[in-house]
């Protein structure tokens, strides 16, 4: 692949999405080669996948059924657009990917960790980000930033699940220090982002 994966990755108001607008909009300036998908989502099929998982009437969804659907919906995303770009050289800008299975399904629901890799690898085509994102906030701190909006039905879950959702991604963070970057979310988006931007430029050689 001639391109470059970068991930977004925290639980719920962790701010990653400011984050990724500040770095589209940076790297477009610098006329950067640069394409934006959100996982679960991105294409038609999984934008419909997406609507089931976070469907709050879907409420007996077991926690396979739902990791395997993440995981459908993220082939769809990497075999449309992901791999495609990445083969022609473009910067791809990913809102969560399969470290977010790890995290939320794993540490969160409890499904095997190793199985999660294994169809995680067969899902995305083994293509692995060189840089991730970990944007770090206390899990009942992030969740009263979403306090205006109409939850989804992984939102509404316990304050005890998005502890052991973050606790996962400290986990992660810990084991793959090289790729994946532990920032401290509770900040000025500002500074959060002099941070990012240090990082992209090292990564992309943009200094």
């Amino acid at each position: 692949m001639k391109g470059t994966l970068i991930t977004f990755e925290g639980s719920e108001g962790c701010g990653k999405s400011t984050q990724i607008e500040l770095v589209c909009r940076y790297l477009r300036k610098k006329n950067k080669p640069i394409l934006f998908v959100r996982e679960p989502g991105g294409v038609k099929i999984s934008e419909k996948v997406r609507n089931v998982l976070l469907d709050i009437r879907n409420a007996k969804m077991g926690s396979e059924c739902e990791t395997l659907l993440y995981m459908a919906a993220r082939a769809q995303l990497v075999k449309e657009v992901i791999a495609p770009a990445l083969k022609k050289g473009k910067i791809v800008l990913c809102d969560r990917f399969l470290d977010s299975t790890i995290a939320y399904q794993g540490y969160g629901n409890g499904v095997d960790i190793k199985a999660i890799e294994r169809i995680g690898r067969f899902a995305t085509q083994d293509i692995r980000p060189k840089m991730t994102f970990f944007f770090d906030i206390d899990a009942k701190k992030g969740l009263s930033r979403i306090q205006g909006r109409k939850k989804d039905r992984i939102e509404r879950r316990t304050i005890s699940y998005h502890n052991r959702v973050r606790q996962g991604y400290i986990q992660i963070a810990r084991r793959e220090p090289g790729r994946v970057k532990l920032i401290n979310a509770d900040q000025p988006k500002e500074e959060i982002f002099n941070i990012v931007k240090g990082h992209i430029d090292r990564l992309l050689k943009l200094r």
